[in-house]
C-alpha cells in the first residue's frame, strides 16, 4: 500500500512497476479515498451488499505489519515503511508510558508538547506536495493528523454527506490530488464485527462511492484502498500467563500485535516463557527476527527501532491479548496481525 500515493504523485521513481493501471496515472485528477477496515476478504464475500465498490475492484494488494491504523495511514501518507516512519503500532513506548497515538496521549495527559508529532514521525507526507487532505473535523488538528498528514492541507468534514460536497469543491477548485478518509467501517466492526451493522455501514461506504462517482468531472480518477481487514475476536480475549509476565516489564502496540520488553536480561527466558505459554494462540518473534525478514520494511531507523519491544505475540486466529488499556472485550472485530483477512486490502479503481 506505500506504493500508492508515490505511484501517483511520483510517477516513474519507483523501483518497481506501478501497481495503478495506466488510466490512473494519465488522469487529470486523482481522488484517493481511503476506507478504514475494508480488507478485501470481506469486500468480496459481499457483493450484493457493495455492488459499487465490488465493479470497481482493481487488485489486491497488502497491508504493512502491523496491521494497524496508525502505521498504515502513515505508510499510506508517506510512502515508506513502517520501520522508516517510525509510528511503528497504536500504543508506542516513551519515557512517561505509552503514547496512544490515535489519541496522541500517554498516561499522564496530553502528548503534544512532551512529544512533538512532527518529530516523532519525520517523513514528508505525499512527497513534500502538500495537497488537500480531507477527514472529520475533529482530526484535523490532532497529535496524529499532525503526524501522519504533515505539511498536507487538512481539510474537515462533519458529516458523511459533506465529503462528497467537500471533494467536488476542491476538484472544482483545481486541486489535481485530493486525500480522503473515512473511518465508519471500522468503527462499526470494532463493536459489532461482522452482523447486519457491519454491512449497513458497508452499504452507506458503496453509497458514498456511487454518489462521489456521479460528481466527478471528466478525466477524473478515484483509487480506493483501506488499511486493513479486520478478524472477529469474540470469545477470543486471553490473558498473558503469569511466566511470560515475570520476564517482561511493560507491554505495548495492541491486542493482535503484543509487543513484550523484556525485564534486564531477561530476553531469552521472555521469549522461551512467549513460545511455551503462548505458542498456539500466536506467532511469536523477537524484534531482530521481525527486523531481519522485512516486517516493517527495507528500512528500520534507530528511532523506531527504539519503539520495538524485545519479544512479539502475533496473534493467530480469532486471539487476542488483554491488556488494562485496550477496551477489554468491548471490542470484538481487530486488527494488527498477519492472517489474510487482516493484511489483504482491495485496491479499486475508477476513470470517470
Amino acid at each position: 500500500m506505500a506504493d500508492i500515493v508515490p505511484a501517483i504523485l511520483e510517477p516513474g521513481t519507483a523501483e518497481t512497476p506501478s501497481p495503478l493501471p495506466t488510466a490512473v496515472l494519465d488522469a487529470r485528477a486523482v481522488v484517493v479515498l481511503v476506507f478504514d477496515g475494508l480488507g478485501a476478504e470481506q469486500l468480496a464475500a459481499r457483493p450484493r451488499v457493495a455492488p459499487t465498490l465490488n465493479e470497481m475492484h482493481a487488485a489486491t494488494i497488502t497491508t504493512v505489519a502491523p496491521s494497524t491504523t496508525a502505521s498504515a495511514l502513515t505508510s499510506i501518507a508517506t510512502g515508506v515503511g513502517v520501520g522508516e516512519h517510525g509510528i511503528v503500532g497504536y500504543r508506542i513506548p516513551t519515557y512517561d508510558g505509552n503514547l496512544n497515538v490515535l489519541r496522541w496521549r500517554t498516561p499522564v495527559g496530553d502528548g503534544l508538547d512532551r512529544h512533538p508529532p512532527e518529530r516523532l514521525q519525520p517523513v514528508v507526507s505525499f512527497g513534500g506536495q502538500r495537497p488537500p487532505a480531507l477527514q472529520k473535523a475533529e482530526y484535523r488538528k490532532s497529535g496524529f493528523s499532525r503526524a501522519y498528514l504533515r505539511d498536507a492541507r487538512r481539510f474537515g468534514y462533519k458529516m458523511l454527506s459533506s465529503l462528497v460536497v467537500e471533494v467536488r469543491q476542491l476538484l472544482a477548485a483545481g486541486e489535481s490530488f485530493v486525500y480522503a478518509y473515512y473511518e465508519g467501517l471500522d468503527i462499526v466492526a470494532h463493536e459489532h464485527a461482522f452482523g447486519e451493522h457491519y454491512e449497513a455501514e458497508l452499504r452507506a461506504c458503496d453509497r458514498l462511492m456511487a454518489d462521489l462517482l456521479t460528481v466527478l468531472p471528466s478525466g477524473t480518477a478515484v483509487v480506493a484502498i483501506s488499511d486493513h481487514g479486520l478478524v472477529d475476536c469474540s470469545g477470543g480475549m486471553v490473558r498473558i500467563d503469569r511466566p511470560v509476565l515475570d520476564c517482561s516489564h511493560a507491554e505495548s502496540g495492541e491486542a493482535r500485535f503484543r509487543w513484550l520488553h523484556a525485564r534486564p536480561d531477561r530476553d531469552r527466558d521472555l521469549y522461551e516463557a512467549a513460545v511455551d505459554c503462548h505458542g498456539q494462540q500466536a506467532w511469536v518473534h523477537t524484534a531482530s527476527e521481525i527486523i531481519d525478514e522485512g516486517w516493517l520494511g527495507p528500512v528500520v531507523t534507530d528511532a523506531a527501532r527504539s519503539r520495538l519491544g524485545d519479544v512479539a505475540l502475533v496473534a493467530r486466529d480469532g486471539w487476542a491479548f488483554g491488556h488494562p488499556d485496550d477496551g477489554g472485550s468491548n471490542i470484538i472485530g481487530r486488527h494488527g496481525s498477519l492472517t489474510s483477512a487482516e493484511m489483504l486490502v482491495p485496491l479499486l479503481v475508477h476513470v470517470s
